[in-house]
């Protein structure tokens, strides 16, 4: 089996290859509203996480407008520096995202004056997933240790088809999800 570097970079390129195929017009239409059969498993009190996807992750602008509008309080991931540990904390417009700002590693994120809290439902991006609900993420851990800590939370993975692994390589800190999403299908939340 190919390493966990080998593996990032080949599901890199191959969610890039996927991602570029798509006409602009499906791609806008892909990942707009949670499926249906998720919707209603969801506490309309839970507080929603998501991240701010980057270029070629699955989108998650549709979810956050979606769950906002149906009254759910949305968190996106946030580090007060490249050595913090990822917290969440309240994202408020998913419309206009005004009260996002740059952040480290790249990403936007709430300020650090936004409420902090801890999501029921958190969407973790990848890179692979397996149907055993193993995840391939970026190499950073952040993800694995938050999960670790909040054992409660319901983990799920959003990504494309194409991200779909036979195996993938597992260490023992490496969380499990709940499920993943994917524009075709639901593993694990029926």
């Amino acid at each position: 089996m190919p390493s966990k570097s080998q593996l990032r970079k080949s599901l890199r390129k191959l969610r890039r290859e996927h991602v570029l195929a798509q006409p602009d017009m499906v791609r806008g239409l892909l990942f707009n509203t949670p499926p249906r059969p998720l919707v209603s498993m969801i506490d309309a009190s839970a507080t929603i996480g998501l991240y701010h996807a980057a270029e070629f992750e699955a989108p998650t602008t549709g979810y956050a407008r979606f769950f906002h509008e149906a009254g759910h309080k949305i968190a996106l991931p946030h580090f007060a520096d490249e050595t913090a540990a990822m917290e969440f904390r309240v994202h408020t417009d998913p419309h206009g995202q005004t009260d996002l700002e740059p952040g480290h590693f790249g990403l936007v994120q709430p300020s650090q004056n936004a409420e902090l809290i801890s999501p029921a439902i958190l969407f973790v991006p990848l890179l692979g997933f397996t149907k055993r609900f193993e995840r391939l993420g970026q190499g950073g851990g952040h993800y694995d240790r938050w999960l670790a800590k909040h054992p409660e939370t319901t983990a799920i993975g959003l990504a494309w088809d194409v991200q779909l692994c036979e195996e993938l390589p597992v260490e023992p800190h490496d969380m499990k999800l709940s499920g993943v999403i994917t524009p075709t299908r639901m593993y694990g939340l029926d």
